[in-house]
């Protein structure tokens, strides 16, 4: 038990007020865009990777940038281009003057990670991230070396039609907790945007958590008791995304090729008690579990030719699928 609190209880109450004081100091620099914020602090809190999809110009390296400072965690960026290595992630040995080999550590070695335009770089260096993001480790001449926890990749992609991308592999697709899709501000907020960005206003932001509370919080979601009820619900709604399956919903089996795995199920669970958390609830119920759903799964299902003739969209098959 944290000694800042004395219970559970305390610190699920915690948990929820330094939420909103982060959602209030990233909102002095990220004007709107609520549902993207909310999503990449549940995924941090879950201790999950989150991914960010959107054209260029939506400020997706800013909020990184601003989750990381008022997280008070070591931030790296790597700008994900065609010629990057694998040992210009993760790291490589040089022999140095006294004619021994040392391992120099790559900018991976950080607690959040800015994957910048992750889709731009070619297979082998996207698989060089998999096992940073499923082991929390990195290996190199033979050698593991553990990372900083907690460490959290956040990642940004433009739209795959645009000329230049590499399509993420579905082994490195699934390690990514969140897919959020990223929209154009309304006209209001784009105002306050260009009145901010075109004058001198420069916020100072304060640093609400450690990585020690993070860490912390992370084994608190862990401990929520969540219903046999809500457990069985996400644990159907990923069978249902399985095609030609005993649970596959009508839906799936005309429009998919295939659906989410298990460990789709595993992180409804954990984003429904930490969604429940943040507001102000001690125990998930179903529509935690609808309410992260749809960036959970919009990257784990895979539309067949007659879904793409026809036009239907993943958002339209999560929707039905969700009910």
């Amino acid at each position: 038990m944290n000694q800042k609190y004395n219970s559970d209880v305390e610190a699920v109450d915690g948990l929820r007020d330094a939420y909103q004081q982060l959602r209030n100091e990233i909102g002095k620099v990220i004007i709107g865009q609520d549902q993207v914020v909310k999503d990449s602090l549940i995924s941090i809190f879950s201790n999950g990777h989150c991914l960010l999809v959107g054209v260029p110009g939506l400020a997706k390296t800013l909020l990184v940038n601003t989750i990381a400072q008022v997280l008070g965690l070591s931030y790296n960026r790597i700008q994900f281009t065609p010629d990057l290595m694998p040992s210009d992630i993760i790291g490589t040995e040089i022999l140095d003057e006294n004619r021994h080999f040392r391992f120099v550590k790559g900018p991976l070695f950080a607690n959040i990670i800015l994957a910048d335009e992750i889709n731009r770089t070619p297979p082998k260096t996207q698989a060089a991230l998999l096992e940073a993001m499923q082991e929390r480790a990195v290996t190199a001449a033979g050698n593991r070396y553990e990372l900083p926890k907690p460490f959290f990749v956040l990642a940004t992609q433009n739209p795959i039609e645009q000329e230049g991308t590499y399509p993420l592999p579905e082994a490195q697709l699934d390690r990514f907790m969140f897919n959020v899709m990223l929209d154009y501000p309304s006209l209001e907020e784009e105002l306050l945007v260009v009145k901010n960005t075109t004058s001198n206003y420069s916020p100072t932001l304060s640093k609400i958590l450690t990585g020690e509370e993070i860490s912390y919080f992370q084994q608190l979601i862990r401990r929520i008791p969540v219903p046999d009820n809500v457990m069985q619900y996400a644990v159907s709604l990923s069978a249902k995304t399985r095609p030609n399956t005993v649970h596959a919903a009508p839906i799936a089996n005309e429009y998919l090729n295939w659906g989410a795995g298990p460990r789709a199920s595993q992180f409804l669970v954990v984003g429904a008690k930490c969604n429940a958390v943040l507001n102000g609830k001690y125990s998930p119920d179903i529509e935690d579990v609808k309410a992260i759903a749809p960036a959970i799964l919009r990257h784990r299902i895979v539309k067949n030719f007659k879904a793409e003739a026809e036009g239907i969209s993943v958002e339209k098959i999560i929707e039905d699928l969700i009910g």
